[in-house]
């Protein structure tokens, strides 16, 4: 299948930081986060959703998005990660936020594994290896003109994961398209 004119929308949605990327001929078109961590101007659930919603419509008035690709929530526990409510309200709010885009979009989102989503797009990752490093290095060394921002103590600012995230998931959604095949 040919990917001309193919529009890719990959999200790493997340109740603090989600990462959004559009994505053309493996081009980026645009690459950012939306940060709802600031519990003053998000108090609920539904106030991050909504802010979310905002977003997603400004990019729907903005690009003809053709096909979007959504990171998969965490599925299972992780000994020293996430707790059973944390996981939980993740995979609600990646949820409503798969909604939004079938109703925003009219068309049904695919969700990603993390893991499938790097290996689609090329990433290789060794067992111990920190996967978030190699994916800021990958994205990195494929789109060097990527502005990444950081902190006094030379780390990535919050959200560059996030949007480095969200282009992998848009690379491998592109990857998958010019293959015609399913994730």
């Amino acid at each position: 299948m040919n990917t001309s004119g193919k529009t890719i929308l990959g999200l790493d949605i997340s109740t603090s930081i989600t990462g959004a990327t559009v994505l053309q001929h493996g081009k980026i078109i645009e690459s950012l986060f939306w940060d709802t961590r600031n519990k003053r101007l998000f108090p609920t659930f539904y106030e991050k959703a909504k802010f979310i919603k905002n977003k997603l419509i400004e990019m729907e008035d903005r690009y003809p998005i053709d096909k979007i690709y959504i990171e998969q929530s965490l599925q299972s526990f992780r000994s020293g990660f996430s707790s059973a409510k944390t996981l939980s309200t993740l995979s609600r709010f990646n949820g409503v936020v798969s909604w939004m885009c079938y109703e925003l979009f009219d068309m049904q989102p695919e969700m990603l594994a993390a893991t499938s989503a790097r290996k689609q797009a090329g990433v290789a990752i060794k067992r111990g290896e920190n996967a978030k490093e190699k994916v800021l290095q990958f994205i990195l060394d494929k789109y060097p003109d990527l502005e990444v921002l950081y902190t006094k103590h030379g780390n990535p600012k919050p959200g560059t994961y996030d949007m480095c995230d969200s282009i992998i998931i848009a690379l491998a959604g592109e990857n998958i398209v010019r293959k015609g095949g399913n994730p």
